[in-house]
């Protein structure tokens, strides 16, 4: 059984959509059901789709920004895009971002099944052509590449040097050491580096309170995130967010 994740902001929607992939008789199931791009991405932190449907358009997060951010995280989970017949460009641009199908509103059975039967498919095609597991893949990275992958899956979470260090197997100290020879910046740089981004495309790009913004990234204190922000970019996070509307 495959699994997927739905992402719609109208329940009514979403339970429509569910109906139409039980009536497929395909081997599918709606493990999850959430209402925006970071809600979609908060519960692919700690669980895992095979397949991720989500709307266009939808508030706090969209469709197109939640696919960007599937791929910059290398989330092991493929999109198909819903979108309304005056949203074509929209799916246009989401298929060149590497979506592998998109469905127009209101779905039917039979372009669900055809979906469906296709990413499946594609699938098990591609499991023929890339016999590589994970372990595979982690042998073929350097050390400090393992560790940049650890840190930019975790977030927009945080993750210490300790716990990098147990991950490939290294002394947290030589990993300090190595980590600085070959990024020219320390690994509490590098991280924090990252987390500057990330609320940088949040303020941007959602509708997120800075606090919320604050505590997705790891930052217990808003005061000390607000101080962190202004030390990066010059200005405060709310000034940021008015600047940048």
């Amino acid at each position: 059984m495959y699994s997927i994740l739905l992402v719609e902001d109208e329940k009514w929607v979403r339970t429509a959509i569910r109906k139409v992939i039980e009536k497929t008789n395909l081997p599918f199931q709606v493990v999850k059901e959430v209402t925006n791009g970071i809600e979609a991405l908060d519960w692919l932190r700690d669980h895992s789709a095979d397949l991720t449907l989500t709307d266009i358009r939808m508030p706090v997060m969209d469709g197109l920004a939640l696919v960007n951010q599937i791929r910059e995280k290398q989330i092991r989970s493929d999109v198909v895009i819903i979108s309304g017949h005056d949203e074509f460009e929209y799916a246009h641009q989401a298929i060149r971002m590497g979506v592998c199908d998109y469905l127009l509103k209101p779905v039917e059975i039979e372009d669900m099944e055809k979906c469906l039967k296709k990413w499946i498919t594609d699938t098990e095609k591609k499991s023929e052509d890339e016999p590589h597991t994970e372990q595979d893949i982690k042998e073929e990275l350097s050390p400090i590449e393992q560790v940049i992958r650890l840190i930019k899956q975790s977030m927009p979470g945080d993750i210490s040097l300790k716990a990098a260090a147990k991950e490939v197997h290294l002394n947290s100290s030589y990993l300090s050491q190595l980590f600085k020879e070959q990024m020219g910046k320390n690994f509490n740089e590098y991280v924090t580096e990252l987390r500057m981004n990330e609320a940088e495309r949040l303020l941007k790009r959602t509708s997120l309170r800075i606090s919320e913004i604050a505590e997705r990234l790891g930052y217990a204190d808003l005061a000390y995130f607000t101080n962190s922000f202004k030390k990066y970019y010059g200005v405060t996070p709310s000034k940021y967010r008015k600047e940048h509307k």
